[in-house]
């Protein structure tokens, strides 16, 4: 079912979160393929990029064939985030996000992240100031509160639709959560009910039957899925298929995950360069060799693999 967010139509309502460290470039581009209906970037701070930041450069460039795909910008001054937000549009992304759903102590510390939903008013002047410097749509990232005697996700949703935002997502999760626990997934039906922007449901989304799930106890618009989607981009195109017609595909089989780490591997040397892409291509690996037989003693050969060819012969011997 095809998800409308402002003027960008999605072909689908499964979408890839953010996530720091994980959603780059190459990772962006294997679960589009796979079947992600909106690939959202690693967050980028607007203090960065105002001073010029190489990194946040870096992390900002876009291919072609993982449009559509959502820009997230983080920080707390409302005029600098609109300031920026005007700088930034005429790059190729389809879709702006705020992040208010950040609980990293360095983020929630400078007062962004998920800090910014114990301040409703400045939420609302973030929201208002950005949707009226931008033309393209903008949407929010939210959890389900800051802690447990704070749970505002409802409050914070209604100021981010009559500021302007064009679709919410909702982290069944407080700051103080993180990520562990169950997620509450009646906040988010609460959300939902609360306003009439589309509203995206994130939190336990592991397989495709958890993903109808939240979409029918929730009544959300689209399904958000992040750390299930590590070493698994597969997970789209099989919670995609199984939302449309109710049939399970076919778990990836060795070879399929073998050809799909090396092709990850190639291309995140190519995008960062031998040194970097290799060392980050570990945690990935790791990822993705989670379960299988014999994947600690594969690991720990991985984690002091320095090139693309040495990463390429232990895959080989360990899938044979």
């Amino acid at each position: 079912m095809a998800l409308r967010i402002g003027n960008t139509e999605l072909p689908g309502s499964v979408i890839l979160a953010p996530m720091a460290g994980v959603s780059d470039l190459p990772f962006r581009l294997l679960c589009r393929e796979q079947g992600a209906d909106l690939v959202c970037m690693e967050m980028v701070s607007a203090k960065a990029i105002a001073y010029h930041n190489r990194n946040t450069e870096k992390l900002m460039q876009i291919d072609p064939e993982e449009r559509p795909v959502s820009l997230q910008l983080f920080g707390s001054d409302p005029d600098l985030m609109a300031e920026i937000a005007q700088q930034i549009e005429e790059r190729p992304f389809d879709i702006l996000d705020i992040n208010m759903g950040c609980p990293v102590p360095k983020i929630v510390g400078n007062g962004e992240g998920s800090a910014l939903m114990r301040d409703p008013k400045l939420v609302e002047e973030i929201v208002t100031k950005v949707a009226r410097a931008i033309r393209k749509p903008l949407t929010v990232k939210i959890r389900k509160g800051f802690d447990d005697a704070h749970v505002n996700a409802v409050e914070i949703a209604r100021i981010a639709e009559a500021s302007g935002a064009a679709a919410v997502a909702v982290h069944g999760r407080t700051r103080e959560q993180y990520y562990s626990g169950k997620a509450d997934w009646d906040v988010i039906r609460q959300v939902k009910e609360a306003v009439s922007i589309p509203v995206i449901g994130n939190g336990d989304v592991d397989s495709p039957e958890k993903a109808k799930a939240l979409m029918e106890e929730t009544g959300c618009d689209g399904v958000m899925i992040g750390r299930a989607a590590r070493g698994n981009p597969w997970i789209f195109r099989e919670v995609s298929e199984y939302l449309k017609t109710g049939q399970k595909t076919e778990r990836p089989s060795a070879e399929e995950i073998r050809a799909m780490m090396l092709r990850h591997a190639r291309m995140q040397v190519e995008y960062k360069g031998d040194y970097t892409g290799i060392r980050e291509m570990r945690k990935h690996i790791s990822w993705y060799t989670a379960g299988m037989p014999h994947s600690a003693r594969m690991r720990a050969r991985i984690n002091s693999v320095e090139s693309f060819e040495e990463l390429e012969e232990i895959l080989t011997i360990g899938f044979s």
